[in-house]
């Protein structure tokens, strides 16, 4: 995976996309739901997340209360040593990560509390949800960091909804 052409490629594209995904808006949700779902299934049999990685190089997730005692139980740490050592908490008043990349990404791209994840990143990146139009911006966001997502919201732009 060419992450500075990636980068470059969605830089380029990013306000003819954010317009793009905007104008989802004006569209029947079950028809724009079905499209991005039937392409979130066709890229990610294309896509191994493994060779890219960039979500966890670059973002951080959102941790709820739940998610902070499922990775502190994962590491054998009290949920308050997680949050001092891991967290901080955002202009949203959100808990995310102290720093980038994500301390948990192994140098193989391998998340070592893969299965004790926070529900934002088994959620990631979020192209299989229901109501996707009221979730263009985080969409359109998405696509300057998961070259998957920019491949969807690419394929979605050919198609006539």
């Amino acid at each position: 995976m060419d992450l500075n052409r990636f980068r470059e490629k969605s830089k380029n594209k990013s306000a003819e996309n954010r317009k793009f995904l905007q104008s989802l808006k004006k569209k029947d949700a079950r028809v724009v739901d079905d499209a991005f779902h039937d392409l979130h299934t066709e890229v990610f049999e294309e896509t191994d997340c493994l060779q890219c990685a960039n979500c966890c190089k670059t973002t951080s997730p959102i941790f709820y209360q739940t998610d902070i005692e499922r990775v502190a139980k994962a590491l054998r740490i009290k949920p308050g040593d997680f949050i001092e050592t891991y967290l901080r908490i955002d202009e949203d008043k959100d808990y995310v990560l102290k720093s980038s990349p994500c301390p948990f990404l192994d140098a193989d791209n391998y998340c070592k509390v893969y299965e004790s994840r926070p529900k934002a990143c088994r959620e990631y990146p979020h192209t299989d949800r229901k109501k996707m139009i009221q979730i263009t911006e985080l969409t359109f966001k998405n696509t300057l960091v998961c070259p998957a997502v920019l491949e969807i919201v690419e394929r979605l732009k050919k198609i006539e909804l």
